[in-house]
């Protein structure tokens, strides 16, 4: 084999090339489940994503025999730094055929640069905020992909860890069978809940009836998610572009709100899973993609539990119970059957207890690992 080779991602042809690799690395697994490339090539714009105006970031393509074999990139947020008093480097999107010599150089080449900004520890793979992909999926190979989640294959976190790195947080992903009948406790809950009068729960059948709660749920899911790992909370050029993001593919049925008078204070976001009609158009939106995720979206069985919080002052009064049985409902009478929790910390025992009341079970555990650089 020949000498590997590492250039920085500085043209669209060689940013074509880091969106396109994994693609190429998984061209053999039937059941992979490739990103909506439209919103890659906005992720990886510096002009597009926000992010990059509070951060540094490099982005590297390993070649060898002068075919892309590896890529990798590091991020520098320098906000978050700033807000955890931290002096972390991240490494994120990391990607490579099983090619030790590959995944070597990048990560070597990511911690030099890294260090020489005066980082003191590297983390990853994370992107620039908890809503990119984060971790990597060590256990759970057998379960199917999920929409926003790791598709690593089993090698690459063997390859990371031959690097030194070592655990800095889990994350588990439940499944769930929608059940039937409430569980007494959810039960007694949801009557005081009702009891109460105090609280309104809102569903929406439209994206027009939706849209005046969308400002008002990402300000809560900034101040709920103030203390999850690796969360930054959203600007307001951040807001807009998460909302551009991810309006066309929300269905209203699946987001439910809280109002205690006038004010949200508590949120939950399904989303029907994609996973079969993003498969089918190879991430592709354009020119018929959108159409097979959306018919997709209408014959799944199964619902992602996307984003969900309630304000501090209100928790314990039975507000994320009524909303769960709420989304229950809803997926019932779509003839849905599970619930996907998507991915929540380990260290989130609150979550995971409300998830381990029903019939759950985890299927896939996701790592962020970490590396001292001094």
């Amino acid at each position: 084999m020949g000498e590997i080779v590492i250039r920085e991602v500085t043209t669209r042809k060689e940013l074509k090339d880091f969106i396109f690799l994994p693609e190429k690395i998984h061209r053999d697994d039937p059941l992979w489940l490739p990103p909506i490339y439209t919103d890659e090539w906005k992720l990886f714009d510096r002009k597009k994503n926000y992010s990059f105006q509070h951060s540094d970031a490099v982005l590297y393509l390993a070649f060898r025999d002068k075919k892309p074999t590896g890529r990798i990139m590091g991020i520098i947020n320098h906000s978050y730094n700033s807000l955890k008093k931290e002096k972390n480097g991240r490494f994120g999107f990391l990607a490579s055929y099983n090619d030790p010599d590959a995944v070597h150089i990048l990560i070597e080449k990511v911690e030099e640069w890294a260090r020489k900004k005066g980082m003191e520890k590297i983390v990853g793979p994370m992107g620039f905020s908890d809503k990119d992909p984060q971790g990597f999926q060590i256990e759970g190979f057998d379960a199917p992909y999920v929409f926003i989640t790791p598709t690593n294959p089993a090698y690459l976190p063997v390859l990371l860890e031959n690097e030194g790195y070592i655990k800095e947080i889990d994350l588990v992903n439940y499944v769930i069978n929608i059940p039937k009948e409430l569980p007494p406790f959810y039960q007694k809950a949801l009557n005081r809940f009702n009891e109460s009068g105090k609280y309104k729960i809102v569903g929406f059948r439209t994206k027009r009836e939706m849209k005046p709660f969308i400002l008002p749920v990402l300000e809560l899911m900034n101040e709920t998610f103030k203390e999850i790992y690796g969360y930054m909370p959203l600007s307001d050029k951040e807001k807009i572009e998460f909302h551009k993001r991810y309006m066309t593919i929300l269905d209203p049925e699946f987001v439910k709100c809280v109002l205690k008078d006038s004010e949200v204070v508590g949120f939950v976001v399904g989303l029907p899973d994609m996973s079969e009609g993003i498969r089918a158009c190879r991430g592709r939106l354009f020119p018929f993609g959108i159409f097979n995720i959306l018919s997709s979206m209408k014959k799944t069985k199964k619902l992602i539990f996307m984003l969900g919080g309630v304000k501090g002052s209100y928790r314990g009064k039975g507000i994320d119970i009524a909303m769960a049985v709420s989304m229950f409902n809803s997926g019932i009478s779509r003839g849905m059957e599970y619930i996907d929790s998507h991915i929540v910390l380990e260290s989130n025992k609150r979550m995971r207890a409300e998830y381990e009341i029903f019939d759950s079970r985890v299927v896939k555990k996701f790592r962020i690992y970490q590396k001292p650089l001094v």
